[in-house]
Protein backbone atom coordinates (compact mmCIF):
# COMPACT_ATOMS: atom_id res chain seq x y z
CA UNK A 1 0.00 0.00 0.00
CA UNK A 2 2.80 2.41 0.88
CA UNK A 3 4.57 1.63 -2.42
CA UNK A 4 1.41 2.56 -4.34
CA UNK A 5 1.05 5.77 -2.33
CA UNK A 6 4.69 6.74 -2.95
CA UNK A 7 4.30 6.09 -6.69
CA UNK A 8 1.15 8.20 -6.73
CA UNK A 9 2.85 11.07 -4.92
CA UNK A 10 5.77 10.95 -7.36
CA UNK A 11 3.37 11.06 -10.33
CA UNK A 12 1.61 14.10 -8.85
CA UNK A 13 4.88 15.97 -8.22
CA UNK A 14 6.10 15.31 -11.77
CA UNK A 15 2.87 16.68 -13.19
CA UNK A 16 2.63 19.61 -10.78
CA UNK A 17 -0.50 18.28 -9.11
CA UNK A 18 -1.50 17.98 -5.45
CA UNK A 19 -4.00 15.94 -3.50
CA UNK A 20 -5.38 15.77 0.01
CA UNK A 21 -5.10 12.42 1.70
CA UNK A 22 -8.56 11.28 2.83
CA UNK A 23 -9.11 10.85 6.55
CA UNK A 24 -11.03 8.00 8.05
CA UNK A 25 -12.57 7.78 11.50
CA UNK A 26 -12.36 4.31 13.03
CA UNK A 27 -15.22 3.72 15.47
CA UNK A 28 -13.96 1.97 18.59
CA UNK A 29 -16.34 -0.47 20.27
CA UNK A 30 -15.99 -2.55 23.39
CA UNK A 31 -16.17 -6.30 22.68
CA UNK A 32 -18.94 -8.55 23.94
CA UNK A 33 -17.78 -10.58 26.96
CA UNK A 34 -19.89 -13.69 27.63
CA UNK A 35 -20.06 -15.58 30.91
CA UNK A 36 -17.94 -18.67 31.44
CA UNK A 37 -21.16 -20.67 31.60
CA UNK A 38 -22.08 -19.49 28.09
CA UNK A 39 -18.67 -20.42 26.75
CA UNK A 40 -18.93 -23.79 28.49
CA UNK A 41 -22.34 -24.37 26.90
CA UNK A 42 -20.89 -23.83 23.43
CA UNK A 43 -17.98 -26.18 24.10
CA UNK A 44 -20.04 -28.97 25.62
CA UNK A 45 -22.73 -28.70 22.95
CA UNK A 46 -20.38 -28.82 19.95
CA UNK A 47 -18.94 -31.82 18.12
CA UNK A 48 -15.63 -33.33 19.22
CA UNK A 49 -13.38 -31.41 16.85
CA UNK A 50 -15.12 -28.05 17.28
CA UNK A 51 -15.30 -28.47 21.05
CA UNK A 52 -11.55 -29.12 21.19
CA UNK A 53 -10.87 -26.07 19.04
CA UNK A 54 -13.00 -23.90 21.35
CA UNK A 55 -11.38 -25.28 24.49
CA UNK A 56 -7.98 -24.41 23.03
CA UNK A 57 -9.14 -20.84 22.33
CA UNK A 58 -10.56 -20.58 25.85
CA UNK A 59 -7.35 -21.64 27.57
CA UNK A 60 -4.83 -19.82 25.39
CA UNK A 61 -6.57 -16.76 23.86
CA UNK A 62 -5.07 -17.68 20.49
CA UNK A 63 -6.49 -16.13 17.38
CA UNK A 64 -8.42 -18.72 15.39
CA UNK A 65 -5.87 -18.63 12.55
CA UNK A 66 -3.06 -19.30 15.01
CA UNK A 67 -4.91 -22.26 16.50
CA UNK A 68 -5.73 -23.65 13.05
CA UNK A 69 -2.07 -23.73 12.00
CA UNK A 70 -0.84 -25.52 15.15
CA UNK A 71 0.95 -28.81 14.55
CA UNK A 72 1.12 -31.89 16.72
CA UNK A 73 4.78 -31.11 17.32
CA UNK A 74 3.69 -27.84 18.98
CA UNK A 75 2.07 -29.77 21.83
CA UNK A 76 4.22 -31.31 24.56
CA UNK A 77 1.78 -33.79 26.07
CA UNK A 78 4.27 -34.94 28.71
CA UNK A 79 4.65 -31.42 30.14
CA UNK A 80 1.18 -30.22 29.08
CA UNK A 81 2.56 -27.23 27.17
CA UNK A 82 1.33 -25.67 23.91
CA UNK A 83 3.77 -23.50 21.94
CA UNK A 84 2.98 -20.93 19.28
CA UNK A 85 6.02 -19.91 17.28
CA UNK A 86 4.14 -18.70 14.21
CA UNK A 87 1.80 -15.96 15.52
CA UNK A 88 -0.36 -13.64 13.46
CA UNK A 89 -0.30 -9.83 13.20
CA UNK A 90 3.35 -9.56 14.22
CA UNK A 91 2.57 -10.74 17.75
CA UNK A 92 5.09 -12.26 20.12
CA UNK A 93 5.43 -16.06 20.26
CA UNK A 94 3.73 -17.62 23.27
CA UNK A 95 3.66 -20.74 25.45
CA UNK A 96 0.84 -21.97 27.66
CA UNK A 97 0.28 -24.65 30.25
CA UNK A 98 -2.78 -26.55 29.09
CA UNK A 99 -5.26 -28.40 31.28
CA UNK A 100 -5.58 -32.16 31.58
CA UNK A 101 -9.04 -31.75 30.00
CA UNK A 102 -7.67 -30.06 26.88
CA UNK A 103 -4.79 -32.53 26.66
CA UNK A 104 -7.27 -35.44 26.68
CA UNK A 105 -9.49 -33.73 24.08
CA UNK A 106 -6.51 -33.21 21.77
CA UNK A 107 -5.40 -36.81 22.19
CA UNK A 108 -8.86 -37.96 21.11
CA UNK A 109 -8.56 -36.19 17.75
CA UNK A 110 -7.55 -38.27 14.72
CA UNK A 111 -3.96 -37.63 13.61
CA UNK A 112 -4.66 -37.42 9.90
CA UNK A 113 -2.15 -34.67 9.11
CA UNK A 114 0.66 -32.68 10.68
CA UNK A 115 -1.83 -30.11 11.95
CA UNK A 116 -4.07 -30.61 14.98
CA UNK A 117 -7.24 -29.65 13.13
CA UNK A 118 -6.41 -30.86 9.65
CA UNK A 119 -5.46 -29.11 6.45
CA UNK A 120 -8.85 -27.61 5.59
CA UNK A 121 -9.46 -23.85 5.52
CA UNK A 122 -10.47 -21.90 8.62
CA UNK A 123 -13.72 -20.98 6.86
CA UNK A 124 -14.84 -24.61 7.12
CA UNK A 125 -14.17 -24.60 10.87
CA UNK A 126 -16.09 -21.33 11.23
CA UNK A 127 -19.07 -22.65 9.28
CA UNK A 128 -19.32 -25.71 11.53
CA UNK A 129 -19.09 -23.51 14.62
CA UNK A 130 -21.77 -21.08 13.38
CA UNK A 131 -24.20 -23.96 12.80
CA UNK A 132 -23.56 -25.37 16.28
CA UNK A 133 -23.87 -21.90 17.83
CA UNK A 134 -27.22 -21.25 16.14
CA UNK A 135 -28.57 -24.64 17.20
CA UNK A 136 -27.49 -24.18 20.82
CA UNK A 137 -28.86 -20.63 21.01
CA UNK A 138 -32.31 -22.01 20.11
CA UNK A 139 -32.02 -25.11 22.27
CA UNK A 140 -30.87 -23.18 25.36
CA UNK A 141 -33.08 -20.17 24.57
CA UNK A 142 -30.09 -17.87 24.92
CA UNK A 143 -29.71 -15.45 21.97
CA UNK A 144 -26.50 -14.08 23.53
CA UNK A 145 -24.72 -17.18 22.22
CA UNK A 146 -25.11 -15.83 18.67
CA UNK A 147 -22.83 -12.92 19.63
CA UNK A 148 -19.94 -15.25 20.48
CA UNK A 149 -17.31 -15.58 17.74
CA UNK A 150 -13.90 -17.26 17.78
CA UNK A 151 -12.32 -13.91 18.68
CA UNK A 152 -14.72 -13.52 21.62
CA UNK A 153 -12.79 -16.28 23.39
CA UNK A 154 -9.66 -14.08 23.20
CA UNK A 155 -11.52 -11.11 24.68
CA UNK A 156 -12.99 -13.30 27.43
CA UNK A 157 -9.61 -14.76 28.40
CA UNK A 158 -7.96 -11.34 28.51
CA UNK A 159 -10.73 -9.89 30.67
CA UNK A 160 -10.85 -12.78 33.14
CA UNK A 161 -7.06 -12.90 33.47
CA UNK A 162 -7.03 -9.16 34.16
CA UNK A 163 -9.65 -9.73 36.84
CA UNK A 164 -7.75 -12.58 38.46
CA UNK A 165 -4.33 -10.95 38.46
CA UNK A 166 -4.89 -7.18 38.12
CA UNK A 167 -1.71 -7.35 36.05
CA UNK A 168 -1.99 -5.97 32.49
CA UNK A 169 1.60 -7.03 31.75
CA UNK A 170 0.57 -10.62 32.44
CA UNK A 171 -2.40 -10.20 30.07
CA UNK A 172 -0.10 -8.62 27.48
CA UNK A 173 2.12 -11.72 27.59
CA UNK A 174 -0.82 -14.08 27.15
CA UNK A 175 -2.15 -12.14 24.17
CA UNK A 176 1.27 -11.66 22.60
CA UNK A 177 0.83 -7.90 22.26
CA UNK A 178 3.92 -5.92 21.32
CA UNK A 179 2.69 -2.86 23.20
CA UNK A 180 0.87 -2.52 26.52
CA UNK A 181 -1.33 0.07 24.77
CA UNK A 182 -3.07 -2.78 22.96
CA UNK A 183 -3.86 -4.41 26.30
CA UNK A 184 -5.09 -1.42 28.28
CA UNK A 185 -8.69 -1.66 27.03
CA UNK A 186 -9.16 -4.81 29.11
CA UNK A 187 -8.40 -2.88 32.30
CA UNK A 188 -11.49 -0.74 31.72
CA UNK A 189 -13.62 -3.68 30.57
CA UNK A 190 -12.70 -5.67 33.68
CA UNK A 191 -13.52 -2.76 36.00
CA UNK A 192 -16.93 -2.28 34.40
CA UNK A 193 -17.87 -5.97 34.41
CA UNK A 194 -16.78 -6.65 37.97
CA UNK A 195 -17.48 -3.28 39.62
CA UNK A 196 -20.30 -4.72 41.73
CA UNK A 197 -18.33 -7.72 42.89
CA UNK A 198 -18.05 -7.47 46.68
CA UNK A 199 -15.29 -9.99 47.20
CA UNK A 200 -12.26 -8.33 45.66
CA UNK A 201 -9.79 -8.70 48.51
CA UNK A 202 -6.77 -10.98 48.64
CA UNK A 203 -4.59 -12.79 51.11
CA UNK A 204 -0.97 -12.24 50.02
CA UNK A 205 1.99 -14.52 50.82
CA UNK A 206 5.68 -14.30 49.92
CA UNK A 207 7.60 -17.37 48.70
CA UNK A 208 11.38 -17.31 49.07
CA UNK A 209 12.04 -20.90 48.01
CA UNK A 210 10.64 -23.41 45.54
CA UNK A 211 9.16 -25.42 48.42
CA UNK A 212 7.36 -22.32 49.70
CA UNK A 213 5.90 -21.69 46.23
CA UNK A 214 4.72 -25.29 45.86
CA UNK A 215 3.04 -25.27 49.29
CA UNK A 216 1.22 -22.03 48.49
CA UNK A 217 -0.02 -23.29 45.14
CA UNK A 218 -1.24 -26.51 46.74
CA UNK A 219 -3.62 -24.49 48.92
CA UNK A 220 -4.96 -22.32 46.12
CA UNK A 221 -2.55 -19.39 45.93
CA UNK A 222 -1.59 -18.08 42.49
CA UNK A 223 1.63 -16.34 41.49
CA UNK A 224 1.02 -12.62 41.12
CA UNK A 225 4.30 -10.77 40.65
CA UNK A 226 7.92 -10.45 41.76
CA UNK A 227 9.23 -7.45 43.70
CA UNK A 228 12.91 -7.08 44.60
CA UNK A 229 13.46 -10.80 44.19
CA UNK A 230 10.46 -11.73 46.34
CA UNK A 231 7.77 -13.82 44.65
CA UNK A 232 4.29 -12.73 45.70
CA UNK A 233 1.36 -15.17 45.67
CA UNK A 234 -2.25 -14.33 46.40
CA UNK A 235 -5.65 -15.91 46.92
CA UNK A 236 -9.07 -14.29 47.10
CA UNK A 237 -10.51 -14.10 50.60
Amino acid sequence: MKVVEMSGNLFLRINGLTWEKPRTNVVQKFPFIPTEQEIGALISGSGKKTATFLQLLKETAMRCGEAKRLKWTDIDFEKSIATLNNPEKGSNPRMWKISAKLSAMLNNLPRESQKLFGEGPITSTKTTFIKARRRLAVKLQNPRLIKISFHTFRHWKATTEQHKTKDPWHVKTILGHKSIKSTEAYIHIEKMLYQNEANDQFTVKVANTLDDAVKLMEVGFEFHTEIEGNKLFRKRK
